[in-house]
């Protein structure tokens, strides 16, 4: 029901910020009928929750990156961005976006690719 493609991963210095963005593509329910979150995994461990928002913008965040990451929707341009500032070394992960419906809870059957954010000095 939903493609997802994330894109902005990057190496980069603590301290540093970074931008995600994931375009979705619906095939016949709106974008609104949809959660998003970003989920990281770091190699060998679980795929952890960052952040969530929900259809109408209400948000969530790991205590991990409160404060730090901002996760943000364009209804109208059916994508979800997650902005990350003052990057810790521990931030590094294959970053996910994920679909749900707005009905169900995280994680959703829809996810993308990933796309490897680094940070290190």
């Amino acid at each position: 029901q939903v493609q997802l493609e994330e894109s902005g991963g990057d190496l980069v210095q603590p301290g540093g910020s970074l931008r995600l963005s994931c375009a979705a593509s619906t095939r016949t329910k709106p974008f609104t009928d949809y959660n998003m979150a970003w989920y990281r995994q770091v190699a060998g461990k679980e795929r952890d929750l960052v952040a969530t928002i929900r259809y109408d913008g209400l948000t969530t965040y790991a205590d991990s990156v409160k404060g730090r990451f901002t996760i943000s929707r364009d209804n109208a341009r059916k994508a979800v961005s997650l902005q990350m500032n003052t990057l810790r070394p521990d931030d590094t992960a294959v970053y996910y976006c994920n679909a749900y419906y707005f009905t169900l809870r995280p994680p959703g059957p829809y996810w993308g690719q990933g796309t490897q954010v680094t940070v290190s000095s």
